[in-house]
């Protein structure tokens, strides 16, 4: 096992420094690459739902219900994470103003933007989002971190689930309107006639004169 510093500076006010038997510099190359995930997380759900609450368009419902899904899932991950850090004798997130300085998910605030176009900056930020959450699993491990690590396994597991849901739904476009085929237009087999067909066939089979064949 590597030797750890033990003469480090402190990861948090020591009541908030809770026993681990990890070293204080594990600790904290740990709390420095979760952190961020913490605040994109937060960053990626408000964007998420932002855009669950403004999709328009014909296929209102389907985005509108994926969105929430989605941000669900994103907001998961925060608490977990944040309590793991303190487990370890970590901090975490405190504030709006601390978010801001630790995301890398863009805030959105554009008045109007097109249900493909919200799928496509969904997907380029939960893509971004997972090369980061892989490369905090490889820093966890490093310093002796498993179980942080594997939290973000599963997490992991749920953002390219994420990027896999938009990557689809990003390919195949807004679906068009199905229109009937030339067979479905035709009559089925065995239908009854309209009733002016059968009169007119009727007609023909009439003896001239209107009189019925019958003597």
């Amino acid at each position: 096992m590597a030797k750890r510093a033990l003469n480090a500076r402190p990861t948090a006010p020591r009541p908030l420094a809770t026993p681990t038997d990890l070293g204080p510099d594990d600790v904290r190359a740990v709390v420095e690459a979760v952190n961020p995930l913490i605040a994109d997380a937060l960053a990626l759900y408000v964007k998420t739902k932002n855009f669950h609450w403004h999709v328009s368009g014909p296929h209102f419902r389907d985005y509108h219900l994926l969105f929430d899904e989605q941000a669900e899932t994103v907001l998961e991950s925060v608490d977990i994470l944040a309590e793991r850090l303190r487990k370890i004798g970590g901090t975490t997130i405190r504030s709006i103003g601390h978010i801001g300085s630790l995301q890398n998910v863009a805030d959105d605030e554009e008045e109007y933007v097109t249900p493909l176009e919200m799928v496509r900056r969904l997907l380029d930020d939960n893509r971004a989002m997972a090369e980061r959450q892989r490369a905090a699993i490889e820093t966890c491990d490093e310093h002796h971190d498993t179980p942080t690590g594997n939290l973000l396994q599963d997490i992991l597991d749920q953002t390219e689930r994420r990027v896999w849901f938009l990557f689809e739904v990003s390919q195949t476009g807004e679906p068009a309107a199905e229109q009937p085929s030339e067979e479905s237009r035709r009559p089925a087999s065995g239908a009854s006639e309209s009733p002016d067909s059968g009169s007119r066939a009727t007609a023909r089979n009439r003896p001239p004169g209107g009189r019925s064949g019958r003597r």
